[in-house]
């Protein structure tokens, strides 16, 4: 067995630290004879002597040093496992928000890192889009929010931005059309700045659905009924984007933003730490061309 036992390791450290085997069984509230049974132990599990009894006190041998480092290294991995999983401080639930639009590939990445390192907590993720989210996370519904917005609000941090683009149904010819059909959900945050893109390119352009579900959408534009505006990288099935060669306008850029980091709540903290890194590194991919962070 190439196991080392966490029991004799923490009897080894205590020795060492109180430079006895009493003052140690003292400290570790065992008697001497049973941290005395546990070094011999460890001693014997390693073929190795590491201690030097030879004196009136008890000293480490050349080899006794050397896993003095690595005990203490392992007693601190083990006592920081065991209080993440035991403490009661890391027991509850936490309220995520995020748009749809943006909960792939970045929030599954979260959840599950989430997940391995706070097992005791509950996520309970709501997807709605950022002005609904915004209103939730003013009343204290949501402890953590992610946005899409042109500009972060007071308390947010701008995770990343991201370019939008057009997209329409695969080989489709909606954007041909004139006017150009468009479909946007009545709550998009980017509806507004995108129709006022293409009143300012002169482009005649109708609405060709109303509703404040994202669905709507995506059906009408898969069917090749209209065109929208989306997050690179972020298209719905049968989708793509349309390479209309500079005929439609930039629809713009939008940020990622984040709201509800906290410095007087851990789990909070770690929870924006980890949406912080994974946006990060999911943007670093050509699908979704980081413009800056």
């Amino acid at each position: 067995m190439r196991n080392l036992d966490i029991t004799t390791l923490r009897s080894f450290v205590a020795v060492a630290d109180s430079g006895g085997v009493t003052r140690a069984a003292g400290f570790l509230h065992l008697t001497q004879s049973a941290v005395s049974m546990q070094l011999k132990r460890l001693e014997e599990s390693l073929n190795l002597e590491l201690l030097d009894r030879s004196g009136r006190g008890v000293t480490l041998t050349a080899a006794g040093e050397q896993l003095l480092g690595y005990a203490r290294r392992i007693l601190e991995l083990n006592d920081e496992a065991w209080g993440r999983l035991t403490a009661k401080e890391y027991e509850g639930e936490i309220t995520l928000g995020v748009p749809h639009d943006i909960i792939y590939p970045a929030i599954p990445q979260v959840l599950r890192r989430f997940a391995t390192d706070f097992p005791r907590m509950q996520v309970k993720l709501i997807s709605s889009p950022t002005r609904a989210l915004r209103e939730m996370f003013g009343r204290g519904q949501c402890d953590v929010i992610i946005t899409t917005e042109d500009q972060a609000g007071p308390g947010g941090e701008v995770l990343v931005r991201l370019p939008l683009v057009w997209i329409g149904a695969t080989d489709g010819t909606a954007w041909k059309r004139d006017p150009l059909p468009v479909a946007f959900c009545s709550n998009c945050i980017f509806r507004p700045d995108v129709l006022r893109r293409l009143d300012g390119a002169d482009m005649p352009w109708e609405m060709v659905v109303e509703s404040d579900i994202d669905n709507a959408v995506e059906a009408v534009v898969s069917a090749d009924l209209a065109v929208t505006a989306v997050i690179k990288g972020s298209f719905p099935r049968q989708t793509g984007m349309v390479d209309h060669g500079g005929t439609l306008p930039d629809p713009g850029e939008t940020r990622i933003i984040m709201y509800g980091d906290r410095a007087d709540n851990p789990v909070i903290t770690a929870l924006c730490g980890l949406v912080r890194s994974t946006y990060r590194n999911v943007t670093k991919t050509p699908e979704h061309a980081q413009l800056s962070a």
